[in-house]
């Protein structure tokens, strides 16, 4: 394996880890997200009996989507967090310049802290309300290999995604006292444009268009689309491209970002 592969890997290994230690934690934030996903779910069945059909999807689907979603709530960070609280506190300490004299990519480091520990939260705190949703209110699992297959590679998309938007707000640190407003802001942003609340297809016109076409729609709204088979074919292909444009945008802003920020670097506390 090559060396800088296996170093990444190691990363990722270690912040899989040390997430697994925090099992009460997992265990409560499992349990919170099956509690959400039931109220959400008996809201949305009143809600498409009401009117069916809508937004494209059937009772089933809208029901399943909800349990994809609350799955994947916080494997893909659609609140934030993650890498982020530890590189904020790094900022503010001023451990941050030992990150930036480490013989390894500031960025891919990063990187591969947020995807392990996106791996332990997407086999527990996600497979949890998704087990809960099929056994109560019969969410609709996928029978085809191809769909999983499609699924977990949009799942994957959507974390790089998330790491690049939350990259972009984190970096600020370097300039601003504190990015809290900033993160707030990224936190109301994502709620209602990355399909977390309401499918995007409900939004009206115009709107929907806009937030079909942002980055945050790549979170929720693309592999909970792909999940239900929503699309097929050449659109779930377009799909899969849509969040990986958006991925290589994000990691070149981010690059861009992190050049200037360390050009000269001003630490918080020292």
């Amino acid at each position: 394996m090559d060396t800088s592969a296996g170093l990444y890997l190691a990363i990722a290994r270690g912040s899989f880890r040390r997430y697994s230690t925090y099992r009460v934690a997992t265990l409560a934030g499992a349990f919170t997200n099956t509690v959400f996903g039931c109220i959400l779910a008996a809201t949305f069945l009143a809600l498409w009996r009401a009117r069916p059909g809508l937004g494209g999807y059937d009772t089933t689907q809208a029901v399943t989507y909800i349990w994809v979603s609350q799955a994947l709530l916080v494997a893909v960070a659609a609140w934030g967090g993650g890498f982020q609280d530890d590189l904020q506190a790094r900022l503010r300490t001023g451990d941050i310049a030992v990150d930036l004299y480490r013989p390894v990519d500031f960025l891919g480091w990063w990187l591969a802290a947020d995807l392990g520990r996106a791996a332990f939260q997407l086999l527990t705190r996600g497979a949890v309300p998704l087990v809960a949703g099929v056994l109560l209110f019969h969410a609709r699992l996928p029978h085809s290999v191809l769909t999983w297959t499609l699924f977990l590679c949009s799942v994957l998309l959507a974390i790089t995604v998330s790491f690049g938007l939350r990259f972009l707000v984190s970096v600020t640190g370097f300039w601003l006292d504190d990015s809290e407003g900033l993160r707030s802001l990224m936190l109301v942003v994502s709620m209602f444009l990355s399909g977390m609340l309401l499918p995007l297809g409900l939004f009206p016109d115009g709107l929907r268009q806009a937030a079909q076409a942002l980055p945050w729609a790549s979170l929720v709204q693309v592999p909970c689309d792909l999940f239900l088979e929503h699309r097929t074919g050449r659109a779930a292909v377009a799909a899969l491209g849509f969040q990986l444009v958006w991925a290589v945008l994000l990691f070149a802003a981010g690059r861009v970002a992190q050049s200037l920020a360390t050009r000269k670097v001003v630490v918080q506390g020292g």
